[in-house]
């Protein structure tokens, strides 16, 4: 159906200049629906709530995060405060001053013949006490200034020099139980996707019920205009009868000037008939993304019978409701509701995720403190339980259960008045094929009068105040006809959109 329709679109559209596009009314519906842009904003709204379902699935997948910093301080870190420091790099000083002190005092308790007996011996030796101390003294120096260098080695080996830090990592985190926000979400993105193809087809459906509406307006105002067009002449004819029979002296002037009123009204009523014409057929035109001066051709327009040919089918009005895409949507509302109320409910449950990763370090800490990249893997599990909220959670709990509440009565209401409209739109179809079946009859009637009226007026017996009466229940009961026909129409589409049936051909 769908090629077909755009096949006589491409027909209606490629056409020689000068003439008129032929515009069937399922055509008008598809170039409606091609130009509508409320339907194109539906369609954007279906790609965002698609978006958002997706993106809502990957809360069940790990999240991988990198990231990196540098930092400098005006001051490093330092392990060893400064007395600690003086003491490392003068260790030997202090030691080599000890052992000094010891060494000087050799002999201080000996009398003098006990050191010069003992320097007696050592001089077989080519020595002497002082010259021992004096030695050892200089090898206690020499020892404490080895002693020095490494205190300040050890020292250095302790600055940590971290006014430059170089850091990064990438962790992984995949949730496990999240109090069933991911799942309520999930449903949540679900259901938005839902609502607008929901409101997309309420859209679609708003927009063929204004493309008929102006399609059978057009052709509405079209018939009457001939109808007009058929009464106004013959109103002319009877005042070229009257004015023939005035200039015989068979009718009086008075006559003639009604027969002009009604020629006068004839023709006002054909110039407001007109200018409805072109104003319904500029609405159509903006519906259907056509040039306001356009003049198109409406298939149906020079129809002598706009009966219908098919009827609507007749569904349940349990099966209305199911079809109807506003009480979709109010029962997307309702479901959205209850799943915001279990997001909310998951902030008083526990949240468990498992987490792993990688760090690195400049300076690191794994061998000493060293000026180069180190790093480690880790890995855990995150545990998290609310203990006390002061009862936020669960006021929220009640304020989202009581929107829910008031969406699911809204939705009740919604489904009484449909099953209302329903009836009433089958009432109304009923309605307009009986008035159509007695417009008809009308119609045979009053052609009837008609005839009888101009043969009675021919010969004489008849005024022209009877013919014009005859005239004037003729012009009614053909507009009575159209109207009925209109109408049978019109109630066609106000029941299949009661069904939500409109969209479908």
């Amino acid at each position: 159906m769908k090629h077909i329709i755009g096949l006589l679109i491409m027909s209606c559209t490629i056409l020689p200049a000068g003439a008129q596009r032929v515009l069937s009314l399922d055509s008008c519906r598809a170039l409606a629906l091609r130009n509508n842009k409320q339907l194109s904003i539906s369609g954007m709204k279906q790609n965002v709530a698609k978006n958002i379902r997706k993106s809502a699935r990957t809360k069940y997948l790990p999240q991988i995060n990198a990231i990196g910093s540098y930092m400098y301080t005006s001051k490093e870190i330092s392990i060893l405060n400064g007395g600690q420091k003086a003491a490392l790099t003068s260790i030997g000083t202090m030691l080599g001053t000890e052992l000094g002190n010891s060494i000087q005092n050799i002999g201080a308790n000996l009398s003098e013949a006990q050191l010069g007996a003992i320097n007696e011996q050592l001089g077989a030796f080519g020595t002497s006490i002082e010259q021992i101390k004096a030695n050892l003294g200089n090898g206690i120096n020499n020892v404490a200034s080895g002693m020095n260098a490494q205190g300040q080695r050890i020292v250095d080996a302790f600055r940590t020099d971290t006014r430059n830090i170089f850091a990064g990592s990438v962790t992984v985190t995949q949730p496990i139980f999240m109090g069933g926000s991911i799942i309520a979400m999930n449903k949540m993105a679900i259901l938005g996707e839902q609502m607008a193809a929901n409101g997309s087809d309420a859209a679609r459906q708003s927009t063929i019920y204004d493309t008929d509406r102006a399609y059978w307006t057009v052709v509405s105002l079209k018939q009457k205009r001939k109808l007009a067009e058929s009464y106004l002449q013959l109103v002319k004819q009877l005042a070229d009868d009257v004015d023939k029979m005035i200039n015989e002296g068979v009718a009086t002037r008075s006559e003639g000037l009604s027969v002009d009123v009604k020629v006068n009204e004839a023709e006002m009523t054909l110039t407001q008939v007109d200018d409805g014409l072109v104003l319904a057929r500029m609405l159509l035109c903006q519906l259907c993304g056509l040039p306001l001066d356009e003049r198109p051709i409406l298939a149906d327009e020079n129809s002598d019978d706009l009966s219908l040919t098919d009827m609507t089918p007749v569904i349940t009005t349990e099966e209305a409701i199911e079809r109807r895409p506003e009480l979709r949507i109010l029962q997307n509302t309702v479901d959205m509701g209850r799943q915001a109320t279990n997001i909310i409910r998951a902030g008083n449950l526990p949240k468990v995720a498992l987490f792993g990763g990688y760090s690195v370090s400049n300076p690191n800490v794994f061998d000493g403190f060293q000026k180069r990249f180190g790093g480690t893997w880790n890995v855990g599990v995150l545990v998290t339980m609310p203990i006390w909220n002061w009862g936020d959670v669960s006021y929220k709990v009640r304020a989202a259960k009581g929107a829910t509440t008031i969406a699911e009565l809204e939705l009740d209401e919604a489904r009484e008045k449909v099953e209302l409209q329903v009836t009433q739109s089958t009432f109304r179809v009923n309605e307009s094929a009986k008035k159509l079946k007695m417009a008809k009859a009308n119609i045979k009637r009053a052609e009837e009068n008609l005839r009888h009226a101009n043969l009675g007026f021919k010969e004489g017996v008849i005024q022209s105040t009877t013919v014009m009466e005859a005239q004037t229940a003729w012009l009614q009961a053909r507009s009575q006809k159209i109207d009925a026909e209109i109408d049978m129409r019109m109630s066609q589409v106000n029941l299949k959109k009661a069904l939500g049936m409109l969209q479908e051909q």
